[in-house]
């Protein structure tokens, strides 16, 4: 791919799109060409004015997702666009589709489902087409999923016994971390879209929603989010409701799917926030539990709604630089294979999940589809970290920082 550039970040001027381009200018290697984009270009200069110095040479391309022309020039000259701008479902097609039809790789960090099956729906075909490798949820929405659970399967494939994966449950262990103003607006988005649109309710509550052939996945029975505590003894705890259960698990099936059901056809997923067995098990269990339900029932009615908004963050607002430095993540998958064999996968991030480790995942997602394109796999279209960049970019996120451990 002869272009002018390596990586557009598209969103430079917004909370997460600062972070993004701090961590490249301070990770990125030299050799890797960067654009910072965006609508103004004296906020580009700010937020260029503020980084180390090696971006001080970095070019300042306008762009707006609302003109589609201007689109068209910025990925018509590189080979991956990182974009941030949010909601994605209301701001971010427009990107995608100039990316399908130019050919240009592309990377996110959205949660929204529904955005991802719009995407897959109208512009799968036309990427492929072009070779343009489409790849959504590269934050901590979904990666620590999906390469975990591609970890696992890698594990039972270099074996070599032909071994496949059946019940799998990520548990949030621990976690410390804090939401920006753009992340709490693609979840209310998500939520009035679901409200008022019948069929949208349904995809979004569809374990498969994001499946690439619906018709072709398995009946496994239930296999909705969990949404009340209880003990589960697969993992041997108390567990209670993951708030991005219901985008992670839909990206690792896809995967799945997408791999051609390499982690098994009878691989059931699912994800959980986990507490220590006992009493003080139980009250954190319920106290999450109904903390999460008050929150969501407040902000799904008319009324209470604009009186919880007021109390969120708001657009550019997120977690100071203490709070990110701060931060971290530590997640288990416990797996069992189908001949009934138990391990496990560690994933650990050292930094705010959302923000820290986010903006350390969405760069070195850029960096794979740039550096290392001549061994990705041959694929194209809407894919998932783990379909489209599999154990190269894990391998650099652990070469960055990162764990993912295979605990047999």
């Amino acid at each position: 791919m002869n272009r002018d550039t390596d990586i557009v970040l598209f969103g430079a001027t917004g909370f997460t799109g600062k972070l993004v381009a701090e961590y490249l200018a301070l990770h990125a290697p030299p050799e890797v060409r960067v654009v910072l984009a965006g609508r103004s270009l004296t906020k580009l200069e700010a937020v260029r004015s503020a980084l180390p110095p090696r971006a001080s040479s970095w070019p300042l391309w306008v762009a707006d997702s609302a003109d589609p022309a201007s689109l068209a020039a910025v990925v018509s000259r590189t080979k991956v666009v990182i974009t941030t701008v949010g909601p994605y479902a209301k701001l971010g097609l427009g990107m995608v589709e100039a990316c399908a039809e130019h050919g240009t790789h592309y990377v996110d960090l959205t949660g929204e489902v529904q955005f991802i099956r719009d995407s897959i729906d109208r512009f799968d075909a036309r990427a492929k087409a072009t070779g343009a490798r489409i790849v959504h949820c590269c934050g901590f929405d979904s990666i620590p999923s999906d390469l975990g659970v591609w970890t696992l399967h890698e594990h039972l494939e270099q074996r070599g016994r032909g071994e496949k994966l059946a019940r799998t449950t990520l548990v949030v262990e621990a976690a410390k971390g804090g939401f920006s103003g753009g992340t709490i607006a693609s979840l209310l988005n998500a939520l009035e879209e679901a409200r008022t649109d019948r069929a949208r309710r349904k995809m979004m509550a569809d374990p498969y929603g994001l499946s690439p052939d619906r018709a072709a996945e398995p009946d496994l029975g239930r296999e909705g989010d969990l949404m009340s505590m209880r003990f589960d003894p697969f993992v041997d705890r108390w567990v209670a409701p993951f708030v991005m259960a219901a985008i992670n698990t839909r990206v690792v099936r896809r995967s799945n799917a997408l791999l051609g059901h390499a982690y098994g056809r009878r691989f059931r997923y699912s994800e959980v926030t986990g507490f220590r067995r006992g009493l003080k098990g139980v009250v954190s269990a319920a106290g999450l539990t109904g903390a999460m339900g008050a929150f969501m029932a407040a902000v799904s009615n008319d009324t209470t709604r604009p009186f919880v908004e007021r109390y969120l963050p708001k657009s550019g607002d997120g977690p100071t630089p203490e709070a990110i430095r701060d931060g971290f993540f530590r997640l288990r998958i416990f797996a069992e294979t189908e001949g009934g064999e138990r391990l496990r996968c560690l994933v650990v991030g050292e930094r705010d999940p959302g923000y820290g480790e986010t903006s350390k995942m969405l760069s070195q997602a850029a960096l794979t589809l740039v550096l290392d394109e001549a061994r990705l796999p041959a694929r194209a279209g809407v894919l998932t970290p783990a379909s489209a960049m599999g154990g190269l970019l894990r391998d650099r996120l652990v070469a960055a920082g990162m764990t993912f451990a295979i605990e047999a």
